[in-house]
């Protein structure tokens, strides 16, 4: 009887127990035991993370992905299959925390609230929150938002800079970036809050760019963008630094496969044309991160 009962409360203990021994994996162990990583990832935040005409998701962010995904290859000696999963900007950091998804690398920016729940890599861009505008209109300075619709998506930077710099503006959340260009083209709302870069994206795109505009020419805020991933998880966490600081040194220093994918989005023929100035612009910030780590040596790029 003693045994049967010693039986029963080791099955109890272990059935208790399981649930805190998957939760205890790490990232590396769970990709190492799986072959998969499971990344999350926007729909429409153009051109870092969106769904093409092939209903594919592509972008920049997308591509630090995939390298992010040869890098743990390499580490882990095997082959890794790189699973994206469509998010709204709300879904992240919940999917983060509940282990839907290991990393998040679209256009998040990083925040200090935001860094209380996850963690985030090295910046590998940088954006703003601006306004998309029909042409002519007369908005922009903070005085001019008051008693203005403007658009926002929730739980963006966007939205906590819009409440920061004119409180007395009328939000309107959107479930989407497609519904809040659709709204200002339909009058609903007198202006779209999103990241410059976004905005410029969207522009690139539409039929009619002529008929919007970006303002203020200063953006309200200014992130860093970067990938979120699991708090705890150091190691993982090396190897997505490392794989975006590799990037990064390589683009700068006019390495080929770098440069190839810095200006697939961002080239002459890309989504979004960067100017010299902007461009320049773009170096100077990287160059400020490399300088902040080890050099990596020219045969490991």
């Amino acid at each position: 009887m003693y045994q049967k009962l010693a039986i029963a409360t080791v099955s109890v203990l272990f059935a208790a127990l399981t649930p805190v021994l998957a939760k205890a994996e790490t990232v590396m162990e769970k990709v190492a035991r799986t072959g998969v990583l499971t990344a999350g990832t926007s729909k429409d935040a153009i051109p870092f993370a969106y769904t093409n005409s092939q209903g594919q998701l592509v972008g920049y962010s997308v591509d630090m992905l995939n390298l992010i995904k040869e890098q743990l290859e390499k580490e882990l000696g095997k082959k890794v299959q790189l699973k994206l999963v469509q998010l709204t900007p709300a879904e992240r950091i919940p999917k983060i925390l509940n282990q839907q998804v290991d990393i998040v690398c679209d256009a998040s920016s990083f925040t200090w609230e935001r860094d209380k729940k996850v963690d985030f890599s090295v910046s590998y861009g940088a954006t703003g929150t601006q306004l998309l505008v029909k042409k002519g209109s007369n908005l922009g300075s903070p005085q001019s938002l008051i008693g203005k619709r403007i658009g926002v998506l929730g739980q963006t930077t966007n939205e906590l800079a819009l409440k920061r710099v004119q409180p007395k503006a009328q939000l309107v959340y959107l479930k989407d970036r497609a519904e809040g260009y659709a709204a200002l083209q339909q009058g609903k709302i007198d202006a779209f809050a999103s990241d410059s870069i976004l905005l410029e994206g969207w522009l690139g795109t539409t039929k009619n760019p002529d008929a919007f505009q970006v303002v203020p020419d200063r953006p309200y805020s200014r992130e860093g963008i970067a990938c979120m991933v699991p708090e705890n998880n150091s190691k993982f966490l090396d190897s997505v630094n490392y794989t975006l600081y590799k990037f990064m040194q390589g683009f700068v220093e006019g390495d080929r496969r770098y440069v190839a994918v810095f200006d697939r989005w961002f080239g002459s023929n890309g989504i979004v044309f960067l100017n010299k100035d902007l461009r320049d612009l773009a170096v100077e910030t990287m160059q400020l991160v490399i300088e902040s780590r080890e050099e990596i040596p020219k045969s490991q790029l």
